[in-house]
């Protein structure tokens, strides 16, 4: 892991505790999105915390309690950043503005934990890929509505609302495929670019 990645998951899960909690679960991010989760062992996340395999079940069950708490808590920000994006933004074009930019910026700097949260999804027990849909189903809702409220004021042209958020979200959401800290597209730039492409998608006026 080198130093850019290490500042990225120490700030990422830094209210994680205790220490030896956080441990684990920033060597479980890791191992997830450079593994995968079938390919990752209890030994690999143990090792990676500089801790012994026994020490992993003092504080987590299993591997799959492990990506269930990633995904919980990945989820559960998201919603919150969407939540304060809509919170501190005017007309649906400030809106949705807000959102993108923010759900982009958040997948860059962050993208080592959330290509764990948004490609392992179909890895956790089915009660815990149910608890999970909600949430994402909720997010969904709250772009939505910024795109209905838009389009029912005349400020979009959005023939197709529900397929238009899909589009939208995926857009955001795919950046933790790719993203690999681009000197030229900081998070911050990745994200005002995909706020205006989010504009143009729904048919904003320039």
């Amino acid at each position: 892991m080198d130093r850019g990645q290490a500042l990225e998951l120490e700030l990422a899960w830094q209210e994680i505790q205790p220490d030896a909690a956080r441990r684990l679960l920033i060597a479980a991010v890791e191992a997830f999105a450079s593994r995968g989760f079938h390919a990752t062992t209890t030994r690999d996340i143990a090792s990676g915390a500089g801790m012994s395999p026994a020490g992993l079940y003092v504080h987590y069950r299993s591997k799959e309690e492990l990506l269930h708490r990633i995904t919980l808590v990945g989820h559960q920000h998201t919603l919150r950043l969407i939540n304060a994006a809509l919170a501190g933004a005017g007309t649906p074009v400030d809106r949705l503005r807000a959102v993108v930019g923010d759900l982009t910026a958040w997948h860059a700097r962050h993208h080592t934990t959330t290509r764990v949260i948004e490609y392992e999804l179909h890895s956790l027990s089915a009660e815990h890929r149910a608890e999970i849909l909600l949430l994402r189903r909720e997010i969904d809702g709250l772009v939505r509505a910024v795109l209905a409220d838009g389009a029912a004021r005349g400020d979009f042209d959005v023939p197709d609302v529900p397929a238009t958020t899909v589009a939208l979200l995926s857009l955001s959401v795919d950046v933790a495929r790719w993203y690999h800290q681009p000197a030229r597209l900081t998070p911050e730039r990745l994200g005002r670019l995909y706020a205006d492409l989010a504009l143009r998608m729904a048919g904003a006026e320039a």
